[in-house]
Formats: C-alpha cells, structure tokens, sequence
C-alpha cells in the first residue's frame, strides 16, 4: 500500500469502528468530502484509525444538534495547522468575539474577579494560566496554590527555568521568550459549573512603558462552546511545551458541550461591551 499507513482500515473496518453503515459513509464521502480516504492504485480506499475517531466527533456533534456540514467542519478543523497562541486561536475559531484595549490593572481585575468565582465554588475541574514572566506568577504564587487545591489539573505558563510539578500547587509549564504564548495573558476555567476564559496579548511600545500604561488587546467569553476552544487550543499547545503531561491532558472531542443558547452569546457580548465602554471613559 504505497503511500497508506500499515494499520490502514477499509471500508467495512472504518464503518465498524465508527458504528455506521458502510453506504452511509460512500454517501457522506461522495456529498461532503468526508472522510477523505487513501486511495490504491486497484481504486480501493483505505482510512487511518484517525478517521474513525473524526467521522465518532462528528456523530457526537450531530447529537448535540449541529447540521452534518457543520459537524463535519467543526470536527476537521482539528486538522489545521495548531495556532500559535490561545488569543490567536480564539480569535480565527470565534472572529465575533471582538478585542477591547483596556490597561493592565482592568485585566489584572477581570482575571481575579473569575478566579474568585471559580475560588468560591470549590470548583474541580481544570486550569490553566498564562503569565509571560515567571516574577509575575511567583507575585501570584500563594494564591494559585489556593485555586489548584481542589483543580483535578493546574497549569501556569511563563518563562520558567524547567518543567515542575510542585505538591500542592500547579504545574509550572516553561515557555520560552520568542514564543507567542510569552507575550499572552490567558485564564481558562473548565470545571463543572464554571466556565471562562480570557486571552490577552500585549500591545508592543516602541518605549519601556510603565507598569500602569501597559495595554492590552482582551477578549473573553462564558460560553461552553468558546471555553472549550479556549481549552483545547491550550491544552494541545501544553502537550507541545511538555510532553510529559500529554497523558493528563484531556483529549480534543473530550466531554462535548452544548452549542451556546443565544440569550448566552447575547449576554457575553453586552458584557465586551460594557467594558469596554467603561475602558475608554478612564
């Protein structure tokens, strides 16, 4: 099989695997495109064990509402080259969420002001955090060994020396100073019950600035289905930085959610707005 992995499935294996009809998937292949086999030089096709666990998400998104085309584009945009950043991969899966500039001190508020929520409610879950410098999580250090108490996973990203898993507190996650993700200001909350997240990048100064003047572009969001994105793109960025983690990472297609109602959206939205209203008043 020139060109087709070893452990490559026909047909009848890929149906089996996935739990549909064979005819059903020549339907889907010839309408949409999906899933896209290997094709041998006799005009026999051949699937990856990757496509069956594509055309399960897509049955799984179906269930959760989603038309076929848009099942099919949600479940293969996993194929795409793996954004840079979290705010970068936010802003190409959701280009409605729009920025706002606010100061550090407004990002530094909204970030507490969800971590004590999350705080609050005991929350599980996972965390992860991104803090540029490493000085800036050790300001931070006592109170997110708080939040991590009772996260099934914290992680916190910075220009840290190594990789550590302290006891008690959260996965220190290295990053070094040339990659996007050190110029980003991210908090994503996935626990039961409580959902957010927040992507910031630091706008460049042709001058030291101080402390107080630095701006940041911000976009944030409640909704599950954003708070998901804003999860897997982290979490795959994660496995990247340390593979040693990989395993305690949870998977893309994970623990699906429902599409967002749109009073939610709606909500979200007249929140970016209030915000930034209020930024440009100061």
């Amino acid at each position: 099989m020139v060109g087709c992995p070893a452990d490559s499935l026909t047909t009848a294996q890929l149906a089996e695997r996935s739990g549909m009809s064979a005819g059903t998937l020549r339907m889907w292949e010839s309408r949409y495109g999906f899933p896209s086999p290997h094709r041998l030089p006799g005009g026999h096709h051949r699937y990856t064990r990757d496509d069956a666990e594509l055309v399960r998400e897509v049955l799984r998104l179906r269930e959760q509402g989603l038309s076929l085309t848009a099942a099919i584009a949600r479940a293969t945009s996993f194929r795409a080259p793996r954004p840079a950043s979290i705010f970068a991969g936010l802003r190409s899966a959701r280009p409605d969420l729009q920025p706002v500039l606010l100061a550090k001190r407004a990002v530094l508020d909204m970030s507490w002001a969800i971590e004590d929520e999350y705080c609050a409610r005991a929350g599980a879950g996972l965390l992860i955090a991104g803090f540029q410098r490493a000085v800036h999580y050790r300001q931070s250090q006592r109170r997110w060994r708080e939040l991590a108490r009772t996260a099934e996973l914290a992680c916190v990203l910075a220009d840290f020396d190594e990789l550590r898993l302290p006891d008690g507190g959260p996965v220190e996650v290295p990053v070094d100073r040339g990659n996007p993700l050190a110029r980003e200001w991210t908090l994503v909350i996935d626990a039961p019950g409580a959902g957010a997240c927040l992507a910031a990048w630091e706008q460049p100064a042709p001058v030291q600035l101080a402390d107080r003047e630095r701006r940041f572009e911000v976009i944030w969001s409640f909704e599950p289905e954003v708070v998901r994105t804003a999860r897997t793109i982290a979490c795959e960025l994660i496995a990247e930085l340390a593979p040693a983690l990989a395993g305690r990472l949870p998977a893309p297609g994970e623990d699906p959610v429902a599409a967002s109602p749109p009073e939610l959206r709606f909500a979200t939205a007249l929140a970016q707005r209030m915000i930034g209203y209020l930024a440009a008043r100061v």
